[in-house]
């Protein structure tokens, strides 16, 4: 007997129930909220408001504002691999995959200059009051850290950074450009933040780049960023 539902074909992705698309259209409305206005300015009768339902209706999908912020969490963090991490790993190991992570990464920080980061924000919001939504984006956070050491350490195995260079310190360093970036771009309205930080990445890199990296690694750097 044949079916009167026409059958996906294979290899494409099932079409979403509409209990998921729902739920999605409430998550889209709850990011784009959070990004302007922080995790705490979350809320069921605000999404409820956002998106024409009712509580009672938000609230079948997300059963508390905690679920709801730390859904939120995860949508950021499922996005930020995609648009930073996930390209990445297309290119070589070593230096130029680490090259591309920072660029990327930097490359969606000033996208959200207008708007914020989940990552930075929250840290601001949650970051001295433990419970399961700080403990969400400290995984989150603590996942992608984690990442970009292995990238580092794998351009330490590769031999274009020095085998004394810590993935650890590395990573901080580098993080510190992107929070100057916000720093200076949202408060202090500085045009030039994301050039200083492309010209403090590969000080980094030449510093502890492994013989004649160094050299190779200014080659490969956005002009505006050399000098």
């Amino acid at each position: 007997m044949t079916s009167s539902r026409t059958a996906d074909a294979p290899g494409t992705p099932a079409r979403p129930t509409k209990g998921q698309a729902t739920r999605a259209a409430i998550l889209e409305a709850a990011l784009a909220h959070a990004l302007h206005a922080g995790l705490e300015g979350l809320s069921i009768g605000l999404l409820a408001e956002r998106t024409g339902m009712s509580k009672s209706g938000v609230f079948a999908h997300f059963g508390s504002r905690e679920d709801l912020q730390i859904a939120v969490i995860h949508e950021y963090h499922r996005r930020f691999s995609a648009e930073v991490f996930e390209p990445a790993l297309r290119q070589s190991r070593g230096l130029p995959r680490l090259r591309v992570l920072f660029e990327n990464w930097l490359e969606r920080v000033t996208a959200e200059l207008a708007a914020g980061c989940i990552y930075i924000s929250g840290a601001v919001e949650f970051d001295d009051r433990p419970g399961a939504v700080r403990d969400a984006l400290v995984a989150m956070v603590g996942g992608w850290h984690a990442a970009l050491e292995r990238a580092i350490a794998l351009a330490v195995s590769e031999g274009h950074l020095r085998s004394d260079a810590e993935p650890a310190q590395l990573r901080f360093e580098i993080h510190g450009l992107i929070l100057a970036v916000h720093h200076d771009a949202r408060l202090l309205r500085r045009t030039d933040a994301p050039r200083r930080a492309r010209l403090g990445f590969n000080r980094i890199v030449e510093r502890w780049a492994a013989g004649d990296q160094a050299s190779a690694g200014m080659s490969q750097a956005p002009a505006a960023a050399r000098g």
